[in-house]
C-alpha cells in the first residue's frame, strides 16, 4: 500500500488514521484514537509540543519523512510510543497512536499485558498499545506499508471523529488535535498536564 494518503498535514494524515487496521508481531487491532503533532516554527505547521520542534535530532530526525515510517520513542523513560510519519518529506509531521481495539491474537496481547487486564484496556494508551502489539524502540524508521515489515499499517475508509485536546502536553495544550472514535471504550481518558497553562491561555 502507498503511503500518499499520508503525505498530507497532520490533522489531515490523523483523520485518515481513525479505523486503520495495525498488524504488530501475530495481533491485528483497529486504530480507535490518535493525536497528530506538526514541526519546527520554520515549518507549515509550528507544533511547541511536537518532538521535531526544535528541528532534527538523532531522535526525530524519522519525523521528517518519509511518510508512512514509524517514530518510536520511550516515554518518561518506561513506555515505548508509536507514531505515524506524515507530511510531504523533509517536513516534520507524526500521529501517535494513542489506542486502539485488538480484533485478532487477543491471547498474545494478553500475554503481553500484566494479569487481569481486560480485552478492552490491552491497547488503550500509547505504552498499553505498543506493549499489546509488541513494537519495540528498535522498530524506528520501519516502513510501515511495505508487507514484508513486523509491524504494518493498512489504511481504512475514513471514519467520522470526534476532536478535542491532546492528553498530557504542557505545550499548545488547547489545540484540538486528538482524535478518536466516540462511544468506543477502548479511547483513553483526557488528561491535562498539570505544567499547561489554565484552559483558554494556550494555542
Amino acid at each position: 500500500m502507498s503511503a500518499e494518503p499520508l503525505a498530507v498535514d497532520p490533522v489531515t494524515a490523523a483523520r485518515r488514521l481513525l479505523g486503520a487496521t495495525l498488524y504488530g508481531r501475530d495481533v491485528v487491532a483497529t486504530v480507535v484514537e490518535v493525536e497528530a503533532y506538526g514541526g519546527p516554527p520554520s515549518g507549515p505547521w509550528p507544533d511547541a509540543a511536537a518532538h521535531s520542534f526544535r528541528g532534527p535530532t538523532p531522535r526525530s530526525t524519522v519525523m521528517f519523512g518519509p511518510a508512512g515510517r514509524l517514530y518510536t520513542y520511550r516515554s518518561h523513560g518506561i513506555h515505548v510510543c508509536a507514531n505515524v510519519v506524515c507530511c510531504a518529506d523533509g517536513v516534520a509531521g507524526a500521529v501517535l497512536l494513542r489506542a486502539a481495539r485488538v480484533v485478532d491474537g487477543c491471547g498474545v496481547a494478553a500475554g503481553r499485558r500484566r494479569p487481569g487486564i481486560t480485552p478492552v484496556a490491552y491497547a488503550r494508551g500509547p505504552g498499553n498499545l505498543c506493549e499489546a502489539l509488541g513494537i519495540a524502540l528498535a522498530d524506528n524508521g520501519i516502513d510501515l506499508m511495505d508487507r514484508r515489515s513486523p509491524i504494518r499499517l493498512e489504511l481504512n475508509p475514513t471514519q467520522e471523529g470526534s476532536a478535542g485536546p491532546r492528553v498530557g502536553v504542557s505545550q499548545a495544550a488547547d489545540r484540538a488535535w486528538r482524535f478518536w472514535l466516540p462511544g468506543t471504550p477502548e479511547v483513553s481518558n483526557y488528561r491535562r498536564s498539570p505544567r499547561a497553562p489554565a484552559p483558554g491561555e494556550s494555542d
